[in-house]
């Protein structure tokens, strides 16, 4: 690290559980996070922050302007634009040394593929069940750490699969594909602007923590958050020996 990567990330370097190591490892990593809407937003703007190397920003959506009440990665002046271009100009302005890669689409095939395989953490920041079950695949394949999160109304929920394990759930384990699960949009369910504010940074929490090394993950345990009486809890995840996704891992 320069003398300004040491001073900007002092406070970093400063927790035992991190110090200078820890933050090389942070300034080393490639992250994807795929979604730059509520989620990925804040997800992002503190994975940046927190110096990670190389942050590779993938959605297909262009910013709307009933996208501003919670998705502060843009803004007025931003309505139009492809959202992964104005989500990189906040994250440059926000951390001029942020090396941000763009993916002006939505992920699919070979190109989710290789994607996934090239990075150390995928974060899944998306709005629907088809693209969270590629990412799975994906990350279950390449046997990559995958931080989920999703927020719609008042409830949010977060996890952790850890697929480097081989005792770890996968998504389809907790949310099997092809089971007729209510799929609910923010365009028609509104959602409340923090919400996705609070699941966006633990996200990006678990993300640091997984590069690092520190802590204990959410692997395991799917956190849920009631926003209208601000109530967490947490619930044991189990790997189905049967799923037809992770099952031959």
């Amino acid at each position: 690290m320069n003398d300004d990567q040491l001073l900007r990330y002092s406070r970093h370097i400063l927790l035992p559980e991190i110090g200078v190591e820890g933050q090389e490892a942070i300034l080393a990593a490639r992250v994807l996070v795929i979604g730059a809407g509520g989620l990925g937003s804040p997800a992002a703007m503190y994975l940046a922050a927190a110096g990670v190397g190389t942050l590779v920003l993938a959605d297909g959506d262009t910013v709307d302007l009933t996208n501003l009440q919670r998705q502060i990665l843009h803004s007025a002046d931003g309505v139009g634009r492809l959202k992964v271009e104005s989500g990189r100009d906040t994250l440059h302005r926000l951390n001029p040394l942020a090396h941000v890669e763009l993916r002006a689409t939505r992920l699919e095939g070979q190109a989710l593929e290789d994607e996934v395989a090239a990075a150390d953490v995928v974060l899944d920041c998306c709005d629907n069940f088809a693209t969270r079950h590629a990412v799975n695949r994906a990350c279950v394949k390449f046997r990559k750490p995958l931080v989920s999160g999703a927020g719609i109304r008042f409830d949010g929920q977060v996890s952790v699969f850890d697929l480097r394990k081989d005792d770890s759930a996968c998504y389809h384990c907790l949310f099997p594909e092809g089971e007729d699960l209510e799929e609910v949009r923010c365009a028609v369910m509104g959602v409340f602007a923090p919400l996705v504010g609070i699941i966006g940074a633990t996200q990006a929490a678990e993300a640091l923590k997984l590069i690092v090394g520190c802590g204990t993950s959410l692997d395991g345990r799917l956190l849920l958050l009631d926003g209208l009486e601000m109530e967490w809890r947490s619930v044991s995840l189990g790997r189905d020996p049967g799923c037809p996704v992770c099952g031959s891992r």
